[in-house]
């Protein structure tokens, strides 16, 4: 069933993204939800570390296959993860891939297309992952070259849902009718990085555990550090500059995510609501990692209390249908972040 699939599956492999799916409008629930299940399961494939990483690499490129219409054996893929794979979400996810493509193949021609197009820039994101970080642990730490390499990584595995979302909504809502596809779709890149760099910005300890250093080197370098420097946590502390500036970067994204989301007609405020949610939660994770003392050296990830989230979402359901009062909430959190 649909709500089985895109309801109680969605919500146990990612409760953050399932709040967004549930209330866009309806038509654009099932491109959108069959979009995240497919790449979830990817990236469920590319971080199942009990298997070797050429054979995760054989595994994803089989499900980008598959996701782009061609012959791929998916069941094979699932079996060979599941004993890998400690939660039982994650199986079942790969366990129903070939439910979820042949859902994909039933959409209309266009939103079919839409979703096709942004698995294959996600899953190359995913493979880039894979082979520009050849280790498994601290001892075979590499990092990202430059601040280009970084912003395209933040594209590939994020920044391109911008152009997917604005194009399927812009198909299926009449009132956006009036929208620069081209124009929106920008904005819309702008939007998924200012995400994904706050994931990346908030992760930097566990990604360093796990050999991958999104802090590029050269940068570093400026410093007079090396990424293997970031393991200590006295030298960690040298390259707060350098993080701090990172975080300027994506409080740049976060304005431009704004602007995107202001333009959306009050009267779509679920699409508003879906919008705003993420940016909410993520703005006060940029507000949490600049007052942290020292968020490259955590021991543990900076996350909100749900407590606080939960008051972000109440309080948005009344000022969704204000831009003054939905451009206050985000400046409120903003004022919070002093670099």
């Amino acid at each position: 069933m649909a709500d089985d699939l895109l309801g109680g599956l969605l919500r146990q492999v990612s409760r953050s993204f399932f709040l967004s799916l549930a209330i866009l409008p309806r038509p654009l629930r099932e491109p959108i939800g069959l979009a995240y299940l497919l790449a979830r399961a990817a990236d469920t494939v590319a971080d199942t570390r009990g298997i070797a990483r050429q054979a995760r690499l054989s595994h994803l490129l089989t499900l980008r296959r598959a996701c782009a219409g061609e012959a791929a054996d998916v069941v094979a893929v699932a079996r060979a993860c599941a004993p890998h794979l400690a939660r039982a979400a994650e199986r079942a996810l790969l366990a129903r891939v070939g439910e979820a493509l042949l859902r994909l193949d039933a959409l209309p021609t266009a939103d079919r297309a839409e979703v096709r197009a942004v698995l294959a820039t996600l899953t190359s994101g995913m493979v880039f992952d894979l082979t520009r970080f050849p280790g498994e642990d601290a001892a075979g730490l590499v990092a990202l070259s430059t601040l280009e390499e970084l912003d395209r990584y933040v594209y590939l595995v994020a920044g391109c849902v911008g152009p997917f979302w604005t194009a399927l909504h812009v198909a299926h809502l009449r009132r956006l009718s009036r929208w620069s596809v081209r124009e929106m779709s920008e904005q819309g890149i702008r939007f998924g990085k200012a995400l994904q760099l706050t994931n990346v910005l908030r992760d930097v300890p566990s990604d360093l555990r796990l050999g991958r250093c999104y802090v590029p080197a050269d940068e570093l370098a400026k410093l007079g550090l090396h990424p293997r420097d970031l393991l200590d946590r006295d030298a960690a502390a040298r390259a707060f500059p350098l993080y701090r500036r990172l975080l300027g970067t994506a409080l740049e994204h976060y304005d431009v995510a704004w602007r995107y989301t202001l333009a959306i007609p009050r009267l779509e405020w679920r699409m508003r609501l879906a919008c705003a949610w993420p940016l909410l939660i993520g703005l006060a994770t940029v507000a949490e990692l600049a007052a942290h003392p020292n968020p490259l050296a955590t021991t543990a990830p900076v996350k909100i209390a749900r407590g606080a989230v939960r008051a972000l979402l109440a309080r948005s359901a009344l000022t969704v249908w204000s831009n003054r009062a939905l451009a206050a909430d985000a400046a409120r959190l903003r004022r919070r972040v002093a670099l």
